[in-house]
């Protein structure tokens, strides 16, 4: 039973580290390349499903969006969702070289809303994914 316990401990602590290790290799390595790409090449392929979100403290993050009209959806995997969650929060969007602005929010309390939504953002999400591991749906209302 030790064991075990010290095996589980083990795993467990391996794979905080691959997470960790992970999540420091995108925002250094892979962020930098893709926010320089959606700079540079707004026609590209990646410009069609990526966009530059810029914070209200500056910082930038691109993410996978959807727009419909004058509204802009994004899933957040990571934890960036929470600046979000208070709502009416102005951000700017990089999309396909066009910078726009608007107010974001994180759909909290509407499992149906967010369902539809991420079928449409996310039509390729295997369906045996629990949806406690489903991201949050952040909505950004372009502003006219």
């Amino acid at each position: 039973m030790k064991w075990a316990v010290i095996g589980i401990g083990g795993l467990i602590a391996l794979l905080v580290v691959a997470f960790t290790g992970l999540r420091v290799y995108y925002a250094v390595s892979v962020n930098p390349k893709v926010t320089n790409e959606l700079r540079n090449n707004p026609g590209g392929e990646r410009a069609t499903l990526v966009m530059l979100l810029t914070f209200p403290d500056g910082r930038e993050l691109p993410v996978n969006y959807l727009r419909e009209g004058d509204q802009v959806f994004a899933g957040a995997d990571g934890r960036w969702w929470r600046a979000f969650r208070d709502g009416n929060v102005p951000v700017e969007v990089l999309i396909k070289g066009e910078r726009l602005t608007g107010r974001a929010h994180t759909v909290m309390d509407d499992p149906e809303y967010t369902s539809d939504v991420f079928k449409r953002l996310r039509p390729n999400v295997p369906k045996w994914l629990p949806n406690w591991l489903d991201a949050y749906l952040v909505v950004i209302d372009l502003d006219t």
